[in-house]
């Protein structure tokens, strides 16, 4: 654990936004009220969606931080353009959530909770989804998960694409310090695999998920279907030259013996 992260904990909520004009509002509304701070990531949005933006940060000054990135960067850069902003802020520790009010800020604190416990972990999101998501998102995911599992050669992440989830940021900036990740949709899985591999434990929370407030998907289905693949070929490369390493960090658990 980083001296920062001993002295205290200190997190902020990190909302990456694109074009979400019309359900970032009651997003805000709904993290204030959980008593936050607030750091929103403008992902080069457009003239109506960085107007609201500025008017949210201008209405609560004291709890609202906006930055904005000149062109947009995918939801990936976005995110780790927030990590930077927060860390320098003196942030130890940043709770990721969707603008599009997919995911419920009532939900905040029992995140934020598991984080201050378990300092040095991932809190992650497991989706409990109802009626609103599409049965082929749910497919998609699940053969996203199956792979996750054989590159990690473990079941630690039980969802690795849910946007809600607490970093801490020391471990989060030493990985990227060394290691480049893709910017766009295959962030949110490729950095956790990458955690797993560096020794990050990963902590379970089931969370509720509707889709979507505002109806406005930033997916793109070739696009980011290619880069998903491509990034499921890299992880794949990385865990065969990680394999003897990582069989080796699993035989204490098999035979109920220490590491020596």
């Amino acid at each position: 654990m980083t001296e920062r992260a001993a002295q205290a904990f200190r997190p902020v909520v990190l909302v990456p936004v694109y074009d979400h004009e019309r359900a970032i509002g009651a997003m805000v509304d709904a993290i204030l009220a959980e008593q936050c701070h607030c750091l929103l990531v403008d992902d080069g949005s457009g003239p109506a969606c960085a107007q609201v933006l500025r008017a949210l940060a201008a209405r609560h000054p004291q709890q609202v931080t906006l930055i904005r990135l000149a062109q947009n960067q995918g939801k990936g850069g976005a995110i780790m353009a927030g990590f930077e902003a927060a860390w320098q802020r003196g942030y130890t520790h940043a709770l990721q959530i969707d603008a599009d009010g997919q995911h419920d800020a009532g939900c905040i604190p029992q995140f934020l909770a598991l984080a201050r416990a378990h300092p040095t972990a991932m809190i992650c999101g497991h989706p409990l989804y109802d009626d609103s998501v599409p049965r082929v998102r749910k497919l998609a995911r699940y053969l996203t998960h199956v792979w996750v599992w054989i590159n990690t050669l473990s079941l630690a992440i039980r969802d690795s694409m849910c946007g809600l989830r607490v970093y801490p940021l020391a471990p989060v900036r030493a990985l990227l310090a060394r290691q480049a990740l893709g910017k766009r949709m295959e962030f949110d899985t490729e950095i956790l695999v990458h955690l797993v591999w560096r020794g990050v434990a990963i902590v379970n929370v089931p969370t509720r998920v509707t889709y979507p407030a505002d109806g406005v998907s930033h997916f793109r289905v070739w696009r980011d279907n290619v880069l998903i693949s491509c990034m499921h070929a890299r992880l794949f490369a990385g865990m065969l030259r990680r394999l003897p390493w990582l069989l080796w960090r699993r035989l204490p658990r098999a035979a109920g013996g220490a590491r020596p």
